[in-house]
This record gives C-alpha cells, sequence and structure tokens, in this order.
C-alpha cells in the first residue's frame, strides 16, 4: 500500500478484460463509475446467444482488476479502452453512466477506433456545483477499509447502482471486492471518477455529441433519478426511457437493453 492510501499505480494500458465471439461488428461494453465489467453479465447471455460478432468487456481504469491511472480523465479512459478495439473494423460502443461518456468519446474517431454506433445509458448531462464538490471530496478520500465482506458489498452496491442484498458470490460484483490485511475494500481507486471541471457542463456532452462520427442512441432507466428524459432528448431526440428500470437497466432490464444494441 502506498503511503498515501492509494495502492500502487500500475501505469500505461493494464486493463481486465475478456471477449468472446469472432467477426464483426466488435461489441464493447463500457459499466459504470464504481462497478466492474461483471455489471454486463445479465446481457452478456443475450450477447453470447445472439451477437452476430466479437464481443470485448473491460473492467475500466481505476477499477476492478484493472490497474490504477495516475490521473482520472475521459480522455485518458478513452485512450486505455481504445488499445482493446483499435484493430477491430467496426465497433458498438455501449456505455452506462461514466462508460457512457467514454462511449461518447471513442465515437468522435479522435481515439482511432472505427465505431459506427454509440449507445449511451444513463449519462449524468446536468451537474451542480453541490455535485461537484461532493465529487471533489470523495476522490481525494485515502482507500476505506470495512471489516466485513458484507459492509463491503453494501458500500459497492450503493457506489455500482446494483441492487441491494446482491450476494457477493454474484458475476454483477466480480472483482469488485479486495480482501487485504487491512480488511475488504472496494476494487475502485477512490480517484477514478473524472470530474468535470464546471456545473452544468452540458456543453461538454453536446460538443462530444456534436463532434461524433457515429450514430448515437442514449436512454435512461424510466425511474433514473440520474437525468431526464428531457436532458438525454436535448442531445439525442430519438432518446427514450427503458421502463421498469433505474439507473442500471441493463441490471434490471437486460433484455429490453439487449434489444436496444442489437436493433439499433
Amino acid at each position: 500500500m502506498a503511503l498515501d492510501g492509494r495502492a500502487p499505480v500500475r501505469h500505461g494500458t493494464d486493463l481486465w478484460h475478456e471477449s468472446g465471439g469472432a467477426g464483426g461488428p466488435t461489441l464493447l461494453l463500457l459499466h459504470g463509475l464504481g462497478g466492474t465489467g461483471g455489471v454486463w453479465s445479465p446481457v452478456l447471455g443475450h450477447v453470447r446467444a445472439g451477437w452476430p460478432g466479437r464481443w470485448v468487456v473491460c473492467d475500466l481504469p481505476g477499477h476492478g482488476d484493472s490497474g490504477w491511472p495516475p490521473v482520472a480523465s475521459f480522455g485518458r479512459y478513452a485512450a486505455d479502452v481504445a488499445d482493446l478495439v483499435r484493430d477491430s473494423g467496426d465497433v458498438v460502443a455501449v456505455g452506462h453512466s461514466l462508460g457512457g461518456v467514454v462511449a461518447l468519446l471513442l465515437g468522435t474517431g479522435w481515439f482511432g477506433v472505427p465505431v459506427s454506433r454509440v449507445v449511451g445509458i444513463g449519462i449524468k448531462v446536468s451537474w451542480t456545483e453541490q455535485d461537484l464538490a461532493l465529487t471533489r471530496r470523495r476522490a481525494l478520500k485515502p482507500v476505506e477499509y470495512f471489516a466485513t465482506e458484507e459492509q463491503a458489498l453494501d458500500r459497492l452496491c450503493k457506489v455500482a447502482g446494483l441492487p441491494l442484498g446482491t450476494p457477493a458470490g454474484s458475476d454483477l460484483v466480480a472483482r469488485g471486492i479486495v480482501r487485504e490485511a487491512e480488511g475488504f475494500r472496494l476494487g475502485m481507486d477512490p480517484a477514478a471518477n473524472p470530474i468535470p471541471r464546471a456545473a452544468q457542463p452540458r456543453w461538454l456532452i453536446s460538443d462530444v455529441v456534436a463532434a461524433n462520427r457515429a450514430a448515437i442512441r442514449l436512454a435512461r432507466g424510466a425511474e433514473d433519478p440520474i437525468v431526464t428524459l428531457e436532458e438525454l432528448r436535448a442531445l439525442d431526440a430519438g432518446a427514450l426511457d427503458i421502463p421498469c428500470a433505474g439507473h442500471s437497466p441493463h441490471v434490471e432490464r437486460p433484455e429490453a437493453v439487449y434489444r436496444l444494441i442489437a436493433e439499433g
């Protein structure tokens, strides 16, 4: 453990990932803040059965079994993820929340990835000064240890937007908790959240959307408290609600999310 309470930094592209299938298009699945690639396990059942090409799922930098970058930024995340699919002929990038922003950045072509379509789910586009202050405070905290795995799991579910009571052995929380001599901790760098530099940074997201070469579809769970449908439709007129879901429809309604991915 480093003196500042963070795990040793591993530089460069050091991402945990798994893949399957063959051919194209390549489906890239990117999780949200605090989670790991395991949150896509309900959707992967549909992907394995029906996706016509290759698929890739990863732990974003600072999460799960991936390295902790020296600086957390949306661009750094996109650059690292791009290396996983750079040789693909066609990529469909799907991201939830934080992962949705990374998917949109890849869709610009700035990172050398041929993305034809982006699906962004539950992306927060409006930030207040209070939101930013809270995020900065969290990013500066040292690693927190818990006496029991159950306590760490409860915190993980809250941070990653997973159902409370998710069992420790579930694929949803794979690589999400680490046991060390000090106790149990989340498998996440506290500084892993890229922080917008100003409140209400919708201009940033809108600029990325405007720069996209890819076709974009934005969506949210109909009960998501993080973003409204009106906010998403200001960026994508065809943005839609996924019924009977909150911030994590890929966990709550995986069949509906797969249809959204597969049907375009």
